[in-house]
């Protein structure tokens, strides 16, 4: 990785600060940013792979190629876009590093974006489609629930209570203010429409006021067949509705030096999991014991953790299985805190992860995030 940079996370709601951004120009303002910070022709770039879920409306037709063309890159550049979920823009990041080793690519951008403020999660499925096919359905009949049901059952399954979900959420809101007021965000951030840092974040938030807020995903349906579930999901314990977009610059070490680029970091391993439909969110585990085992490293080699703060619980369960040390995880805070543009945090947290690891010499980055229908990447980064 060469260079790496995301935009700001606004809101994703009407009145939010980039809601009058048009994605495909969302992604451009990105993809524009990496060609100036390296100063590279663009003609040299092979590919742009990036990332988005709700392909539809503002984001249909391959938004990859459209937006590489608004930002100024020759016609001759391709681009392409991937859905795996959440974790789209960290699966362009794998795409891309494996064409890399393959010698399909010299150069290759992975990128993602989501404007959830203009084109609503869910809005892709259209009135009386769908999408699970009906062997899907036979097969996995118990298990098609929302991911907020999924979270509500990883809470009651590993027994955290409300106040540990709510402890967790002040604390990652607490270190997004502090990582902004210290301009620890700064070398990612890309400016745009006005909006300078990432507007979600609510400093001052503690376990009180999240104390107030109701149960999202409370309905009598799920009550009555989950009698485990205590209804611990609030809007304040998991990740808010937002728009943003990220990209990362992708080479072969011969590439840089011919270039006269400086590595950021290297892309040492990455993996995808695949994990039980129901409880959806846990393929973080098997996803970061899976890449460790690839990488011929243990917990203990990792400096620092970047886990998508879906929801609350996902992280702490994450934790507690795998042995890792929520001290080292999300130390600049997290998506409950900063957001979740679907298609942009994989690379968005890569993003940050590599700045982390070069403000506290940290060597080795491990990220990871749960993804829709059960599935998750794991990528270990090595800063050079």
């Amino acid at each position: 990785m060469v260079a790496a940079v995301r935009t700001p996370i606004g809101k994703g709601k009407t009145n939010g600060a980039l809601h009058g951004v048009l994605p495909a120009d969302l992604l451009a303002h990105s993809l524009r940013e990496l060609i100036t910070r390296t100063g590279i022709d663009p003609v040299l770039v092979d590919d742009v792979i990036a990332g988005a879920v709700t392909q539809v409306g503002d984001q249909a037709v391959n938004i990859a190629r459209n937006a590489l063309l608004g930002a100024g890159f020759p016609e001759s550049v391709p681009g392409t876009t991937v859905d795996r979920q959440c974790g789209s823009s960290q699966q362009a990041i794998s795409f891309a590093a494996q064409g890399v080793l393959a010698g399909a690519y010299d150069i290759v951008i992975a990128a993602g974006v989501e404007s959830m403020s203009r084109v609503p999660m869910g809005s892709s499925v259209l009135p009386g489609s769908d999408p699970f096919g009906l062997a899907f359905a036979e097969r996995y009949a118990d298990s098609l629930v929302p991911q907020g049901i999924s979270a509500e059952l990883i809470a009651a399954k590993w027994g955290f209570s409300r106040a540990q979900l709510d402890e967790f959420s002040a604390a990652s809101h607490e270190k997004a203010a502090r990582a902004t007021k210290e301009g620890r965000f700064e070398a990612e951030l890309a400016p745009i429409a006005g909006l300078s840092t990432d507007e979600i974040i609510r400093p001052g938030t503690t376990v009180d006021t999240l104390a107030g807020l109701k149960p999202a995903f409370y309905y009598e349906a799920y009550a009555a067949r989950f009698p485990q579930i205590d209804w611990a999901i609030t809007p304040g314990n998991w990740s808010p509705l937002s728009d943003g977009s990220a990209a990362v610059m992708i080479t072969s070490g011969e590439t840089a030096r011919k270039l006269g680029l400086s590595p950021l970091a290297r892309i040492h391993t990455t993996t995808v999991a695949g994990s039980d439909p129901l409880y959806m969110l846990t393929g973080v585990i098997p996803a970061t014991e899976k890449v460790l085992a690839r990488a011929g490293l243990t917990l203990a080699d990792i400096d620092l953790f970047e886990v998508n703060e879906a929801f609350a619980p996902v992280v702490l369960a994450w934790a507690h299985d795998v042995g890792a040390d929520l001290s080292k995880t999300n130390v600049n805070g997290g998506a409950i805190a900063t957001g979740h543009p679907l298609g942009a945090s994989g690379a968005r947290l890569t993003t940050t992860l590599v700045n982390a690891l070069e403000q506290r010499g940290g060597h080795y980055g491990l990220q990871t995030m749960c993804e829709g229908g059960g599935m998750a990447n794991a990528t270990i980064i090595e800063r050079l």
